[in-house]
């Protein structure tokens, strides 16, 4: 199901106007295509986010229903790469290959998580630390399962998360809050959520990022 975008007056000035004219125009839902960046594209937007390796689950959540409408991965490891299986979200400066995008500074991540919330969704960030050899399996895994097919993600990603050490209990379903639910469970998950109507909520998009 699609999320509309948050006004784009809201970060003006805070998030670089070049990234939120392209954030805003997409908007992420469960819908996959198969994309393809150039060498010379991705190797200029790599960025070494620093801090510990770590896995970043993202849920946008539904605030009505209780239920979860779309899952994104972020992975810290040699660099930092966003996997948005069967997402429709599309930036200029992180350039994609077949659901996984590279550029992941703090300032894109911001477009990525504030694009999904607003007054219908908001957005629950889960953090994990885990080795560099786990962030290592993660990258590598998600450069090979894309481009994922309509409604996939949680599967995907729930596919690729129970795959690593320390994650095999992580269950295998097609359901965002599930998954969510699931990734709670593991010891160490630091979790931040994002609302439309905190005053805050640029400031701990940001804070959700910081190297850990």
């Amino acid at each position: 199901m699609p999320v509309n975008a948050m006004p784009l007056g809201f970060i003006r000035g805070v998030v670089p106007a070049g990234l939120l004219l392209a954030a805003f125009l997409f908007l992420a839902g469960c819908a996959g295509q198969q994309t393809w960046a150039s060498d010379d594209a991705v190797a200029a937007a790599r960025h070494v986010h620093g801090g510990a390796p770590e896995l970043t689950l993202v849920t946008i959540m539904h605030h009505t229903s209780g239920n979860g409408h779309h899952t994104g991965l972020f992975i810290n490891g040699a660099e930092r790469v966003l996997f948005d299986p069967a997402g429709s979200w599309q930036l200029d400066k992180a350039p994609e290959r077949n659901d996984v995008h590279y550029g992941m500074t703090s300032a894109v991540g911001a477009s990525y998580y504030l694009s999904h919330v607003r007054e219908s969704h908001y957005a629950v960030v889960q953090r994990l630390r885990v080795t560099p050899d786990v962030a290592a399996q993660a990258m590598a895994l998600a450069q090979q399962a894309g481009p994922v097919g309509p409604a996939r993600c949680a599967i995907s990603t729930s596919g690729l998360l129970q795959q690593l050490p320390g994650l095999g209990g992580i269950s295998r379903n097609w359901h965002p809050h599930r998954l969510m639910q699931d990734f709670a469970q593991l010891p160490g998950v630091i979790t931040i959520e994002l609302h439309h109507d905190d005053p805050d909520v640029l400031r701990k998009a940001y804070q959700a990022q910081e190297p850990l």
